[in-house]
């Protein structure tokens, strides 16, 4: 595989587990309707009810997904673009998407928030660093 490739992988590794994420998001909604008597009316203005937390947990995440990931898409398709695409891309890539992998397994099982929180920073760093090597990259062409 090239080294294109293997910076995509993480990018749509990212994409399915958002639309996964999504999927099972919609899934719980209908069941908190019909198993849980939610009003479905509850979703036109989200007021007027309480969402069960089962449903909460993965409609936070559902959001999270779409906050700093965001910034990985954009670095990701950045430097595919400007062809700087080397090993420690690839590295810092995977690095995000694994750290986001296990935030997710954590936030929608047991969600303890200390190790929720240590992913959650683990991620960050990783993508600051992405941009930061991005940024000098940019300046030194």
């Amino acid at each position: 595989m090239s080294q294109q490739g293997l910076l995509l992988l993480p990018l749509l590794g990212m994409v399915f587990i958002t639309f996964g994420i999504m999927i099972w998001m919609l899934k719980l909604r209908y069941q908190a309707v019909r198993k849980d008597g939610l009003n479905p009316r509850y979703f036109k203005l989200y007021r007027g009810g309480k969402i069960p937390d089962y449903l909460a947990k993965v409609t936070q995440h559902f959001e999270n997904l779409l906050e700093l990931p965001i910034l990985f898409y954009l670095a990701i398709i950045l430097v595919l673009t400007l062809n700087l695409v080397d090993i420690v891309y690839i590295i810092l890539a995977w690095c995000f998407f694994l750290s986001r992998c296990v935030h997710t397994a954590i936030h929608t099982s047991y969600n303890k928030l200390m190790h929720r929180k240590n992913t959650f920073i683990l991620s960050t760093v990783v993508l600051i660093l992405l941009w930061m090597r991005i940024t000098l990259d940019v300046i030194l062409l």
